[in-house]
């Protein structure tokens, strides 16, 4: 394989950031990749297996964000963006899967997840100082450029039909990313593994001496400390809020969370929903959707789902799915 020089700053950039300790039983490895904290942790008495897994994970995730990530020119994701109103790009079959399961999860969720919200996305700016509200014919102009149901598509190739729309698959990469570097420290043979992604999660197996992997619950209104623990395995977990990303003007509080329905931030009361899913991609889309449809509906989508469990915090409490609390302990 040749690397393309994009890939290879990438790689040295990951592997650069990247930290391995053993403590307690468990191999930790720490690295900074997609614009987060990326965390993996082992239990096995195999040390040569799991500095190979390391190793690989380091180069497979660099890879991911440098074929994938809407901020390198070059990407595919780069590539389809830059020839919007131009011309069709040629895709690879796993990005034509990638694709093909977003517009399952658009269907789904009602159009609360869309990743042609790109122009959304560059209309907010949550680092402006002071922050800038758009106003409504900006809103309309970017929703314009919007929606699943404006993206080509034909076997091996996709196209942007109008100048100055976007993909962003900032809300499933990640989650999809996490997912694949679980499976492949599996078919290497090990089976205890948690992998964090920006506090998005999946955990197979257990902790030495534990039934299960414990992941903390933030609490929205004291963000640092941890209102809950669940306790799972063979299972992710994902949470999505707006209480750490967010602006005031005027008195009126806006999140970094987007209706792609609106093209404004989430207004709804809700502050964070935890979603607890079989694949952690599934658990991410479902984790923002719910908060961008608000309690009710939030609720009747995730009863959709076979196997999925989710909690909605809002301003006057929590809503939780009949089986939530089984994975709890305060």
């Amino acid at each position: 394989m040749v690397l393309t020089a994009v890939q290879a700053s990438v790689r040295a950039r990951v592997a650069a950031s990247a930290r391995r300790e053993f403590n307690r039983g468990l191999f930790h490895l720490t690295f900074h990749a997609m614009n987060t904290v990326c965390r993996v942790v082992c239990a096995s008495t195999d040390r040569q297996a799991v500095a190979q897994y390391q190793d690989a994970v380091l180069q497979w995730v660099a890879d991911f964000e440098a074929r994938y990530s809407r901020f390198i020119d070059d990407s595919i994701i780069g590539r389809i963006n830059a020839a919007a109103g131009l011309h069709w790009v040629e895709i690879d079959p796993e990005t034509e899967r990638l694709l093909q399961f977003c517009g399952q999860m658009v269907a789904l969720t009602r159009g609360a997840f869309d990743p042609t919200s790109l122009p959304l996305l560059r209309l907010w700016n949550w680092k402006a100082k002071p922050p800038v509200i758009p106003s409504e014919s900006d809103c309309r102009a970017a929703l314009e450029l919007t929606g699943w149901s404006k993206l080509q598509r034909r076997p091996g190739a996709v196209f942007l039909p109008k100048a100055g729309m976007g993909l962003d698959l900032g809300g499933v990469g990640k989650e999809y990313a996490v997912d694949c570097v679980l499976q492949f420290g599996m078919q290497r043979g090990l089976t205890d593994i948690l992998v964090d992604f920006g506090q998005d999660v999946r955990a197979h197996g257990r902790p030495p001496d534990k039934p299960a992997w414990h992941i903390g619950l933030e609490d929205p209104d004291q963000p640092g400390r941890c209102w809950a623990g669940i306790g799972v395995t063979n299972l992710a977990v994902a949470t999505s809020g707006d209480y750490l990303r967010h602006f005031t003007v005027d008195g009126k509080r806006f999140g970094h969370i987007l209706d792609p329905r609106t093209g404004r931030p989430v207004d709804n009361g809700c502050r964070a929903v935890t979603v607890i899913a079989p694949s952690c991609t599934q658990a991410g889309i479902l984790s923002t959707s719910v908060f961008i449809l608000g309690p009710r509906e939030g609720l009747e989508l995730v009863q959709l789902c076979p196997n999925v469990e989710a909690c909605i915090i809002t301003e006057q409490g929590r809503h939780t799915t009949p089986n939530f609390y089984a994975y709890v302990s305060t």
